[in-house]
C-alpha cells in the first residue's frame, strides 16, 4: 500500500499584537515598587495599587539581569534566593513585571521615577530623538542631550529625601555622575563603593544610620556575563552563585525594623547562533527596505520609517517575522498600553513608527550597524515571561 503524502506544512501566521502580554502597570510592575515602599513610610502623593507592609528602613537590591524564570531554574546555584521565592510580591510567590521594553535604561528609570516608560520617556535601549532625528542611546547617553529635558520628573529618592527619609544609593563609583543616574536614581546621598561585598556592608550601614531610610544598591555583572557567555555558561552560573552570597550577606546585616527587597530590571533569553534565530537587517533587503533608523535592540525593535513608508515597513516585518514577533504600529502599541496607560506627548515620537517584539528565542540583529550587540548570546527587551518577570524577594527584621 502506498504511503499517504505528508500533510501540507502551513506558512506561519503573523501574530496579533493584542496577544502580547502587557506589563502590570499600576499594580505589580517595577514602576510601582518605590511608590509602594515610600507610601508605606508615610510619604504622600505617589499612587499605586501595590501595597507593601510598612518598614522604617528599606533597601532595594537590584541585580541586573536576574530574571524570575532563570532564578527558579537554578536552585542549586542560588539556595538563599530560592528559599525566598515564596516571599515574592507580598508573599504571593509571584513575580513583578519589568515594563516594556524589558531593558536596563527603561527599567532603572521606571524604578527610580516610579513611572512607566510612557511617562518618564526612556522607551528603549536606543530611540529616535525627535529634535535631531538621530538615534539616542539611553544607557550610554550618546549623543548628548540635556538629561532633565529628556526626563523632567523628580525621582522617588528626591521625593523621599524631601519628606525626611534618608535616601541613599550605593553603587560602583563610575555611576555617580552618569546622566541615567541623575534623572533616574538621584536624591539623597550617593556612596561610590567598588567592591560588591563592601557595597552590601555600606547599604546595611546606611539603613542603620537613620530612623527612616531608603537605600538602593545595584550589581551589574550577572547581566554582562549572560550577554557575553549565555545563561548556559559556567560564567553566568558562577555569577548567580556570587549574587546569592551577596544577598545573604546583606540580609544578615539588616538592622531592626528593616525590609530588604531583591529585584531585577529584566530577565534574559539565550539566542542561538543560527540563521533561523537571527534575522540580520543588514543582510535582508526586505527588512531594511523603507527604514530610516533601526532602534531598540535584538529582542525589541523600534523601526523608524522614511516618510510615507511606515505602512509598508509594518506589513513586511509582520510577514517576514510571522510567528516570531508581535509587530505593531506605533498607534497600536500605545493603544494596547505596552509603554503604560499614559504616554506623554513628548514621548510619543520617540517610539518607533513600527514596534517589533520577539517571541521564542529569535532576535533581529544588525551585524554591520551593531557588530558588538549582534554578537551577544544573551539578549532581552521583549514581552516574554523570561524577560518580563522579575522577583520581588523580601527579608524583614
Amino acid at each position: 500500500m502506498a504511503q499517504a503524502a505528508p500533510a501540507h506544512q502551513q506558512e506561519p501566521v503573523p501574530l496579533d499584537p493584542r496577544s502580547a502580554p502587557v506589563p502590570r502597570y499600576g499594580q505589580a510592575s517595577l514602576s510601582d515598587l518605590l511608590p509602594a515602599v515610600v507610601s508605606a513610610q508615610g510619604v504622600e502623593g505617589l499612587t499605586t495599587a501595590l501595597e507593601l507592609e510598612p518598614a522604617d528602613r528599606v533597601c532595594v537590591f537590584l541585580v541586573d539581569g536576574l530574571g524570575w524564570e532563570a532564578l527558579r531554574a537554578h536552585p542549586e546555584e542560588a539556595p538563599f534566593l530560592t528559599s525566598l521565592l515564596p516571599s515574592s510580591l507580598n508573599g504571593t510567590g509571584a513575580p513583578l513585571t519589568a515594563g516594556f521594553p524589558s531593558t536596563t535604561a527603561t527599567s532603572l528609570a521606571s524604578v527610580g521615577t516610579g513611572m512607566p516608560p510612557g511617562r518618564h520617556g526612556l522607551p528603549g535601549y536606543t530611540v529616535r530623538d525627535p529634535e535631531t532625528s538621530r538615534l539616542m542611546n539611553q544607557l550610554r547617553w550618546q549623543p548628548w542631550t540635556d538629561p532633565h529635558v529628556w526626563q523632567p520628573y523628580p525621582t522617588v529618592f528626591q521625593t523621599a529625601d524631601a519628606a525626611g527619609i534618608a535616601a541613599s544609593q550605593v553603587s560602583a563609583p563610575h555611576f555617580e555622575h552618569t546622566p541615567l543616574t541623575r534623572i533616574a536614581l538621584s536624591g539623597g546621598t550617593f556612596h561610590g563603593v567598588l567592591s560588591a561585598e563592601e557595597r552590601m556592608d555600606r547599604a546595611a550601614g546606611c539603613l542603620a544610620a537613620a530612623d527612616r531610610a531608603l537605600v538602593y544598591t545595584y550589581y551589574a555583572e550577572l547581566d554582562s556575563n549572560g550577554h557575553r557567555y549565555g545563561m548556559n555558561s559556567d560564567a553566568w552560573r558562577g555569577q548567580l552563585m556570587y549574587v546569592d552570597r551577596l544577598a545573604q550577606r546583606l540580609a544578615e546585616q539588616l538592622p531592626p525594623r528593616s525590609a530588604l527587597y531583591v529585584t531585577a530590571d529584566h530577565g534574559m533569553v539565550d539566542v542561538p547562533s543560527t540563521a533561523e534565530a537571527r534575522f540580520d537587517v543588514d543582510e535582508d533587503w526586505e527588512l531594511n527596505a523603507g527604514l530610516a533608523l533601526l532602534g531598540g535592540e535584538g529582542r525589541m525593535r523600534h523601526l523608524y520609517a522614511v516618510p510615507g513608508a511606515a505602512r509598508d515597513v509594518h506589513s513586511v516585518w509582520r510577514e517576514v517575522l510571522a510567528g516570531q514577533a508581535w509587530v505593531a504600529s506605533r498607534e497600536e502599541a500605545l493603544e494596547l498600553g505596552w509603554f503604560g496607560p499614559v504616554v506623554d506627548e513628548r514621548v510619543r515620537a520617540r517610539v518607533g513608527d513600527v514596534v517589533a517584539a520577539m517571541t521564542g528565542d529569535a532576535a533581529v540583529v544588525a551585524t554591520e550597524r551593531e557588530p558588538k550587540e549582534s554578537a551577544l548570546i544573551g539578549m532581552h527587551g521583549s514581552a516574554t515571561p523570561a524577560e518580563q518577570f522579575v522577583p520581588l524577594l523580601e527579608v524583614r527584621t
